[in-house]
């Protein structure tokens, strides 16, 4: 296995995912650099002129270290060559083709290596039915396939939603190619659609939206208080729906207990098929432990294995990220795998027996005490720089750490989700560039997952 292309790759998939890389910048900056070597904990990667590298490191820099860092569980630095002006001869170019990753990541979310058990085998059987819909002539009026339309998918985040939904997608695309297949999460369809107003281009919108054969939304509860949103996703829908298109949503609420969301779409949602996942159970998490590391040509014990299962209940995002970094070790500590390596990784990101609950008291609490305000500061109208500082934290931590919406943190501090929407986006920004602030937001947040 080529060890620095594999874990190039996850680096790729998390500069992707994250929430201020655009599409645009993602493949003009970031998807065109090429991996070159990993030396003395330093990533050296390619670019094709002085130009891009100057850009990339210019504005995506500390989101590519932060990459190699979460990909990999230690501190890398990232150095980016010119490949035209640097001696590269000497060593193995290892290159990573825009295409090659495209399928790699789609098959790695497929449903042969979903792992199944008590907690998700009917919300596995139920989105294969959906992904076999065309196969075998089956007719669109076939009275079973209304039973799937829409098909909702619900349960915490990190259950195997998003497989799901990518499993869906690389079965559909394989056996009917010619089908338009739209795959978005809430977030995107939000942005898109704010995009093409201020743009004033929402013909293209309607376009990609309503023309879809098979329409794939995840965490649509983001919607949920966004006026607009709602009205063009409940009009998209419809149109879908009306021309017996298929539509598969994932929600990290029960869609019953989406607040805000509005009743005739709680009323669509409802006529289709709703099927919740539930965290898997010891066995499951072993299965899914010995499955993850097979794919990663990692041999651990059956004591490393249970140790795993144990300390990581809830989250099957967290139990792969686990035995990332534990095969990232592996490779450039030239350690063995053991007991003790996976208390060391599973320390970090494991989630305890009984976590102190995140409440919003808390995170004010955290907050204040680390930027010398009061909790009645934050939530005043004072605009005092440090206040105006911390509450933006607040709000940042708020959406990442305690996953509540811009519409709930504006009703916390009586403010309107677009401004919520604003700071967090400010304060995004500036954790980019200011590392110390970044640090500080660092301990809060561990503080508030550890204590």
């Amino acid at each position: 296995m080529d060890s620095f292309n594999d874990v190039f790759l996850e680096v790729l998939k998390y500069c992707h995912d994250y929430k201020t890389v655009s599409e645009p910048g993602y493949n003009r900056w970031i998807k065109i650099l090429e991996p070159y070597k990993f030396e003395n904990n330093v990533a050296y990667l390619l670019a094709d002129s002085e130009f891009t590298k100057n850009t990339t490191e210019t504005n995506y820099g500390a989101i590519i270290r932060e990459a190699f860092e979460n990909v990999m569980g230690f501190e890398v630095e990232v150095k980016i060559l010119v490949k035209s002006k640097e001696e590269t001869a000497d060593s193995e170019n290892v290159s990573v083709t825009p295409a090659n990753y495209s399928d790699n990541l789609t098959n790695l979310l497929t449903f042969d290596n979903f792992v199944q058990g008590e907690s998700n085998k009917l919300a596995f059987a139920f989105a294969q039915t959906v992904a076999n819909r065309y196969n075998n002539n089956v007719e669109q009026s076939d009275p079973n396939i209304v039973l799937f339309n829409p098909l909702l998918i619900y349960g915490d985040s990190g259950l195997g939603k998003t497989h799901l939904m990518k499993a869906i997608e690389y079965d559909v695309k394989k056996n009917n190619p010619k089908l338009k297949i739209v795959y978005t999460t809430g977030e995107s369809f939000i942005n898109e659609l704010v995009k093409a107003i201020e743009t004033k281009d929402t013909v293209n919108f309607h376009e990609k939206y309503r023309n879809a054969d098979f329409l794939l939304v995840d965490d649509i509860q983001t919607i949920a208080g966004k006026e607009r949103m709602q009205e063009e996703f409940f009009h998209t829908f419809n149109e879908l729906y009306n021309a017996g298109k298929q539509i598969v949503l994932t929600s990290d609420i029960n869609p019953s207990k989406i607040s805000k969301l509005q009743d005739r779409i709680q009323t669509r949602l409802s006529n289709g098929m709703q099927v919740d996942i539930t965290p898997p159970d010891l066995e499951t998490r072993m299965a899914i432990i010995k499955s993850k590391a097979e794919r990663l040509d990692l041999q651990l014990s059956e004591s490393v294995i249970k140790l795993i299962a144990e300390k990581i209940k809830n989250n099957v995002r967290q139990i792969e990220g686990t035995i990332k970094k534990i095969k990232a070790l592996t490779l450039y500590t030239n350690e063995h795998p053991n007991i003790q390596m996976a208390q060391r990784v599973t320390k970090e990101i494991m989630i305890e027996d009984h976590p102190a609950e995140i409440t919003t008291d808390r995170i004010l609490s955290e907050v204040a005490d680390a930027f010398n305000v009061s909790t009645e500061d934050i939530l005043s109208k004072s605009r005092q720089a440090k206040v105006s500082l911390a509450r933006k934290i607040f709000i940042y931590i708020m959406k990442n750490v305690k996953g509540m919406t811009f519409s709930q943190i504006g009703d916390v501090l009586n403010k309107n989700h677009s401004t919520m929407n604003i700071h967090y986006n400010e304060i995004d920004q500036l954790l980019n560039t200011n590392k110390s602030l970044k640090d500080n937001v660092d301990d809060i947040i561990k503080n508030l997952k550890t204590n």
